[in-house]
């Protein structure tokens, strides 16, 4: 199989997002044109004059990757339609936590509901980590941010993550679901269902050593006991039960998450 995500990248040992990326790629293939919001994910893989993406890539604002999604998928639907092409490649918007659940927000919302063919893609580390680990509204009750230190008035985070899974769904679209980069098989196997039945969302769950202060060789361990602990489940949920999640990974009965 070819790799159309290279290694030699600049994230950090054990990034759980470029694993992420990687596995989408796998399940998607070659004929693809990628979005891909400011961020680590960015930064990181796109160094001028280099690139670890062996598809066509567009770096576009923190907010608007689904947005720029949204315009190449209309440009194609025009040329098809002017007889210039005969089909579209598939078409994926890739946010981080911070430009999905926050930042791009509207953008996301006005794609999802104007019905484009696009999969979004969101890798979740739970904080803002490019700009130095700062909370944000997927940043669960408790977490040990910059902006949210625990002490001795303070548990940290405060508030409680954003369903930004079942937002999605409320969109009334065709597919969304959970994944997490520990289950490969599973998160390849709802990209391509994503992928054929668009609009689609899916959220990745995708530790980040730097800002968790985790061993970088932790980083699939840590995420396959966020699923098997329930603190991140794994489900999809489709058209015809909209707003019902189906349970794709079952919850190991017990494992705590003091683990």
């Amino acid at each position: 199989m070819k790799e159309l995500f290279a290694p030699g990248h600049r994230a950090c040992a054990g990034c759980g997002a470029t694993i992420a990326v990687r596995q989408v790629l796998d399940a998607a293939g070659e004929n693809v044109i990628c979005t891909n919001a400011t961020g680590c994910l960015e930064v990181t893989t796109t160094p001028y004059p280099h690139t670890a993406w062996g598809v066509p890539w567009i770096h576009v604002a923190f907010e608007n990757s689904a947005a720029v999604a949204s315009g190449i998928d209309a440009a194609y639907n025009s040329f098809i339609k002017k007889g210039l092409l005969k089909e579209k490649p598939y078409i994926i918007a890739f946010g981080g936590d911070g430009g999905t659940f926050d930042i791009g927000l509207q953008a996301l919302s006005g794609m999802l509901e104007r019905g484009h063919n696009v999969l979004y893609v969101c890798y979740d580390n739970e904080a803002y980590m490019n700009t130095g680990i700062q909370r944000c509204s997927s940043t669960p009750i408790g977490a040990a941010t910059t902006t949210s230190p625990p002490g001795k008035f303070s548990i940290g985070e405060s508030r409680r993550k954003k369903p930004i899974a079942m937002i999605a769904a409320a969109h009334d679209i065709p597919y969304v679901a959970t994944a997490c980069i520990a289950f490969p098989a599973d998160l390849k196997k709802k990209v391509k269902k994503a992928l054929k039945n668009t609009p689609s969302f899916l959220h990745i769950f995708a530790p980040c050593p730097t800002g968790w202060r985790t061993p970088s060789e932790k980083t699939v361990e840590i995420a396959r006991l966020a699923v098997e602990t329930g603190v991140f489940p794994l489900y999809e949920i489709t058209s015809d039960a909209p707003l019902i999640p189906k349970i794709t990974k079952k919850r190991k009965e017990g494992k705590m998450v003091e683990e």
